[in-house]
């Protein structure tokens, strides 16, 4: 089932995917980069022979270039080859004569390059007119000499792939100044930091206010949402450590520093980190200037909340909750209803991971948010409910009913969290249930092919959630079932790619894989080797280890012959799938139980057992689980036409026919060991019957597979 704790999590960074960030103190100025975009704008405005689709790849790649970090030369180009390698000649021939001529060329340049706009809208209301003018402004307010160290580290960029932004060692404090293009508060200390970084040429220079605003925006997002295409966490901790060099005030900047330590699982750093984050927010006064004592006291609210979540999510339940009681104290002072709510659906979350029950607590968050109009909070709390309700077995279609009250007003204001949620409960109950295996698969590929509803967004779909993680596991479940274990190979693959080890929803692949190779080892008889698989899922997920180790443990009772010692076992685990209302498990025991009476020389009972599961097995099982119950089906005829009296024996012609579709089944699974006992029996059958032809048939796939296999250690061949 889909977990809600995630989508509680307060990120105050982001709002519509965009940073609020502080007053940065460094703005913008001409870079040798800089030029470099410029000269590409101004060939993509008076080159009218673009192909369209290479002009819309160009269209999409501005705005990353103007508000990224500075590229190196190679970098650059390399980006523009990619959308239109046409274009990067003429970059190339526009740069080329201006670096390596004299400084007139550079100034003629920046004469030109407004009157290729001059007749265009774009140029007065577009983002990349404003970038323009900007960049104009800023040039024409330099001097002669920085005007020639600009030409110089131009000469320098475009020759020798230098550092992408200007040689800030040759500029000084007063140059900083007029290069801006508008007036700045830069701390003298913190110029003079700048500089002997400069020189030091140990460290880069600082990012503008628009690059570093835009560096953390997307990093968030894709943190949050598909985090193999943000930057690996060493490297973006150091990019965050260079932006805090020059700013330590930037409060986002540290709130993703705890974004990026709870990656690899760092307490120390994360902890530092968020502290630092509410300190800096509550100095810089941007709560404060607004609502004055009372934004203080907010921040300092949901400061306490953040430490609460992070102890959660380290498991450091005391620290938790001691937090949480901190948060509300603190909240009910200020009378702040929305931070209380915040603080109730953490504490039901708190006593959820703790094992406790926690419905009422739910319940009462619930009816609170909806009293508060708090839809959001309010719809969390009913899916905690449903998945509480799910794992206590309550019928399926109570628990959908209860999702489907919820889903419009998630669709009506974009909710996309929940509305992910929602799909993989509802493809959860629907696999947890007897049903058709085509709802619970439609609902997974509805979530995977859903795209982000949010309104900014970086190019990519919310894939590294717990929601996509549990739709990915139901596909590699659903392929092996049906037999595809290459496709279960390659979507396990990528669960692995894309929620490495150390990830948080990492054990949702782990457990998955383990339950298929159990399965396939059983089904294999290679019981030594799904033995330790048993161990492993016990340490996942007591529930499910405890079921397949009395399955197992039934196993071996029945290869050494031990069939009535494996009924208590048997009847345990049924109660277990009944109380859970786990009814594709429940129909599997009752095939295990059929086995074991029908071993135990009752067949009349164990037909009985089978009759009852057969419909709905035949309707909504795997492949396997129909093949193994047309195999114990016949099985039963067959001895009930060898030992019932005249008037109720079973035609054998029937048995012959289940097992021809048993054979069937099991050929599509290429699974040997079930085959081999399936030609033997048809080669009995078929010489009761006087069938020469098809008993010599069936007789001569037998031995075929008799010598490729090992010989069976035990008469009777286990059911699993």
């Amino acid at each position: 089932m889909a977990s809600v704790h995630e989508s509680l999590y307060f990120n105050p960074m982001m709002t519509n995917g965009v940073v609020q960030a502080n007053i940065f103190g460094i703005k913008d100025w001409v870079t040798p980069y800089k030029i470099a975009v410029l000269a590409l704008l101004y060939e993509m405005a008076t080159t009218k022979s673009i192909a369209l689709l290479d002009r819309r790849r160009l269209n999409k790649l501005i705005l990353p270039l103007q508000q990224g970090p500075d590229l190196t030369f190679e970098q650059f180009l390399k980006t523009v080859k990619e959308c239109c390698p046409r274009m990067v000649n003429a970059v190339k021939l526009r740069l080329f004569p201006m670096a390596d001529s004299e400084l007139q060329d550079m100034e003629h340049f920046f004469t030109i390059l407004p009157n290729a706009f001059s007749d265009s809208e774009a140029f007065k209301t577009s983002v990349v007119g404003l970038f323009m003018r900007q960049m104009l402004l800023a040039y024409n307010k330099l001097s002669f000499s920085q005007v020639y160290k600009l030409f110089r580290s131009l000469q320098q960029y475009s020759h020798r792939g230098g550092r992408p932004q200007c040689d800030l060692s040759a500029l000084t404090t007063e140059d900083m100044e007029l290069t801006s293009n508008e007036d700045t508060s830069v701390d003298p200390m913190e110029k003079d930091e700048l500089d002997m970084g400069a020189l030091s040429g140990e460290t880069r220079g600082p990012l503008s206010q628009k690059q570093a605003e835009y560096f953390l925006a997307r990093q968030a997002y894709l943190l949050k949402n598909d985090e193999n295409k943000a930057m690996k966490p060493a490297k973006l901790q150091d990019e965050l450590n260079n932006i805090l060099k020059f700013n330590p005030d930037f409060a986002e900047a540290h709130y993703l520093s705890y974004l990026n330590s709870m990656r690899v699982q760092d307490v120390y750093i994360s902890t530092h980190s968020l502290l630092h984050y509410f300190d800096r927010l509550i100095l810089s006064g941007g709560e404060g200037k607004s609502n004055g004592d009372e934004g203080y006291g907010r921040s300092l609210r949901y400061a306490v909340l953040n430490l609460a979540t992070l102890h959660c999510r380290f498991g450091h339940y005391q620290q938790a909750d001691l937090a949480l009681q901190e948060a509300i104290r603190i909240a009910q002072e200020a009378n702040d209803h929305v931070c209380l709510q915040h603080c109730l659906s953490w504490l039901y979350t708190l006593e959820q991971m703790k094992g406790s029950d926690s419905v009422v607590l739910t319940e009462d968050s619930v009816k609170m948010a909806a009293h508060f109009c708090l839809p959001y909070l309010a719809s969390l709390g009913i899916q905690s409910l449903v998945q509480q309700g799910a794992l206590q077995g309550m019928p399926a279609n109570k628990l959908l009913d209860a999702l489907r009250g919820t889903d419009i007003m998630h669709w009506k204001q974009s909710l996309s969290e929940l509305i992910d949620i929602s799909l993989a409960q509802t493809a959860s109950i629907w696999r947890m249930s007897v049903s058709p295996i085509t709802m619970a698969r439609q609902q997974a590929q509805l979530l995977l092919n859903m795209n982000s509803l949010e309104p900014v967004n970086f190019g990519v779909q919310q894939n590294n959630t717990e929601p996509f993680a549990i739709a990915l596991c139901h596909l590699a479940e659903l392929h092996a079932e049906q037999g595809f274990y290459g496709a279960v190979t390659d979507i396990v693959k990528h669960l692995k790619q894309q929620f490495p080890p150390h990830t948080q929803h990492a054990k949702l692949w782990m457990l998955c894989d383990l339950k298929i190779q159990f399965e396939k080892a059983m089904n294999d008889g290679k019981y030594h080797l799904a033995e330790p698989h048993v161990t492993a899922i016990s340490a996942l997920n007591a529930t499910e280890g405890l079921y397949r180790v009395m399955l197992a443990t039934a196993d071996l009772h029945w290869d050494s012959s031990g069939f009535a010692t494996a009924l208590p076992l048997l009847l345990q685990a049924l109660a277990l799938a009944r109380q859970h209302n786990l009814q594709s498990l429940e129909s599997e025991t009752v095939l295990h139980l059929a086995f074991t009476q029908l071993m135990l020389g009752v067949p009349e009972q164990a037909l009985a057992l089978v009759q009852d599961v057969l419909e709905c097995v035949l309707a909504h099982g795997s492949v396997l689980d129909k093949a193994r119950a047309l195999l114990l089906a016949a099985r039963c005829q067959a001895a009930l036409a060898a030992t019932a009296p005249e008037e109720h024996r079973l035609p054998v012609e029937l048995c012959v026919e289940t097992l021809g579709e048993a054979a069937l089944y099991f050929s599509q699974l290429n699974c040997k060991q079930r085959l081999r006992e399936v030609y033997y029996l048809q080669a009995r059958l078929h010489h009761s019957l006087g069938n020469v032809s098809e008993r010599n048939k069936s007789a001569l796939l037998f031995r075929l597979l008799n010598q490729e296999l090992p010989q069976s250690a035990s008469a009777a061949v286990p059911l699993l």
